[in-house]
C-alpha cells in the first residue's frame, strides 16, 4: 500500500489523467443526451476542455485556470448549460488557491464568487420570478461550494508554507549547530595541541639533558649517572601520566585505569616542577608573594604552564651556565609571574607572533592561554641579558 501510496505522489499528471478520463466517460452521457440550444460541438468542446483542466492542473495550474474562465465563457455565450465536468472548476479553484501564484488565486476567487451567479442568471428559470430572498439563498447556495473549495486550497497553501518555514528554521539550527560543533572540536584540539607541546617540550627536554649528563659521567662518576637515569625514567612515568590524561578526552566513555584521569596542575604544583628543572641541572630561585589561596582551575592551569615553558625554553635557549628566577605574586585580584633568565636570552623571531624559524609556537600557546583567562602577556629579551617574561592572570571567584 505504501509503495501505490508513492507512485501515485511520483507521478500527480498520471493520477489527474486517470481521473479525468473517468470524467470524459462520464460526462459523454451528457454529450449524447438531448439537451435545448447547444449544438453537439459545443457540448464536445466544453467536455473536453474542463476534462483538461483536470488533467493537466497540477502540471501547469495557471494555464489550466485561463481555459477554465475561458470554457465558461464559451458555456454562457453558447448556452451550454451545467454539465457533470463542472465538476473541474471546483477542483481548478481548489488547485490554484493552493498554490504560490498570487494572482491567480485572487481571480480563482473572483471567478468563486462570480461564477454561480452568472450561471443562474444566464440558465435560471425565467417564470415564474422568483422572490429576492429566495434567489439570494439560491446563489448563496450555489456560491458556497466554490468559495469552500478557494478556502480550503487557501488553507492548505498557508500550512505548507509554515511547514516549509520551520523546515528552513530547522535546518538553519541544524548547521549553526555543526558549526558550533566544527568550532568546538577546532577550540579544543588546540588546546590539547598546547597541552601536548608543553607536556612534550618540558619532558623531553629535561630527559634529553639527563640523557646526555649520564652519556658524560657514565665511566667517570657511575652513581651520577644513575641518579640521571632515575630521573629520565621519572620523567618518562610524569610524561606518559599527562599524556594519557590528554589523549583521555578523545575517547568516548572510556576510562584510564583507576577510573580518573590525572589531575590537572596548578599552582601547588610549582614547587615539584622547580625541584624537577633544577634536578636537570638548572639553577632556579623560586618564591611565592602574598597569601597562597584557591584559584579557578583554567588560571591555575595557565600558571603551571607558563612557568613551564618559560623554565623550557630557558634550558634550551640560556646555554650552559643560565640561572632563572621565578616569582609568584598572590594581588587582591590577579596574580603575577615573572620568570626572568641570565642566559643568551632568544632571537627576537622566536617571541614575535608566528616565529619566523617555527621555534615561536610556545609564546604563541602562551598568549592565547593568557588571552583565555583575560590577562597579559609581556615576554622579550631581558635588560642585562637573558629573557623575560611577565604574565598577569586576573582572578574571578569560580561559580
Amino acid at each position: 500500500m505504501q509503495r501505490l501510496y508513492d507512485f501515485f505522489r511520483r507521478h500527480p499528471t498520471g493520477v489527474d489523467t486517470f481521473w479525468a478520463v473517468l470524467l470524459l466517460a462520464f460526462n459523454s452521457l451528457w454529450i449524447v443526451s438531448p439537451h435545448d440550444g447547444t449544438s453537439d460541438i459545443t457540448a464536445v468542446l466544453v467536455t473536453l476542455g474542463l476534462c483538461t483542466v483536470l488533467a493537466l492542473r497540477r502540471k501547469w495550474p495557471e494555464r489550466m485556470l485561463l481555459l477554465a474562465v475561458l470554457v465558461g465563457l464559451v458555456q454562457l455565450i453558447f448556452h451550454a448549460g451545467g454539465n457533470p465536468a463542472d465538476f473541474a472548476l471546483l477542483v481548478i479553484v481548489y488547485t490554484v488557491a493552493s498554490g504560490t501564484t498570487r494572482w491567480a488565486s485572487r481571480l480563482a476567487l473572483v471567478g468563486a464568487c462570480l461564477a454561480p451567479s452568472l450561471f443562474l442568471m444566464r440558465f435560471g428559470e425565467p417564470a415564474p420570478p422568483r422572490p429576492v430572498w429566495e434567489a439570494a439563498f439560491v446563489t448563496v447556495l450555489f456560491t458556497a461550494p466554490f468559495v469552500l473549495a478557494w478556502v480550503l486550497g487557501d488553507s492548505v497553501r498557508t500550512r505548507r508554507a509554515y511547514w516549509a518555514q520551520l523546515q528552513e528554521k530547522a535546518d538553519r539550527l541544524e548547521k549553526e549547530r555543526e558549526a558550533q560543533s566544527r568550532i568546538a572540536v577546532a577550540a579544543e584540539r588546540a588546546r590539547i595541541a598546547r597541552e601536548l607541546h608543553d607536556v612534550v617540550a618540558h619532558n623531553v627536554s629535561v630527559m634529553v639533558v639527563q640523557a646526555d649528563g649520564a652519556a658524560y659521567v657514565l665511566d667517570s662518576a657511575p652513581d651520577q649517572a644513575r641518579q640521571a637515569l632515575e630521573t629520565i625514567s621519572g620523567t618518562g612515568r610524569q610524561a606518559l601520566a599527562e599524556m594519557r590524561r590528554l589523549l583521555g578526552v578523545l575517547r568516548t566513555g572510556e576510562q584510564p585505569e583507576g577510573g580518573e584521569y590525572v589531575p590537572q596542575p596548578g599552582v601547588e604544583q610549582l614547587s615539584d616542577l622547580v625541584e624537577q628543572v633544577r634536578g636537570a641541572g638548572l639553577p632556579v630561585d623560586f618564591r611565592v608573594d602574598g597569601a597562597s589561596r584557591p584559584l579557578p582551575s583554567g588560571v591555575a592551569l595557565t600558571a603551571y604552564r607558563i612557568v613551564q615553558e618559560a623554565l623550557t625554553n630557558t634550558r634550551k635557549h640560556g646555554g650552559p651556565d643560565a640561572g632563572a628566577t621565578v616569582r609568584v605574586t598572590y594581588g587582591d585580584a590577579e596574580l603575577e609571574l615573572l620568570i626572568e633568565d641570565d642566559g643568551r636570552g632568544a632571537q627576537s623571531e622566536l617571541y614575535e607572533e608566528g616565529g619566523a624559524d617555527g621555534l615561536g609556537h610556545g609564546l604563541i600557546g602562551m598568549r592565547e592561554r593568557v588571552g583565555m583567562v583575560g590577562g597579559s602577556l609581556e615576554a622579550g629579551p631581558r635588560d642585562g641579558g637573558g629573557f623575560r617574561i611577565d604574565a598577569v592572570l586576573p582572578l574571578r571567584p569560580e561559580r
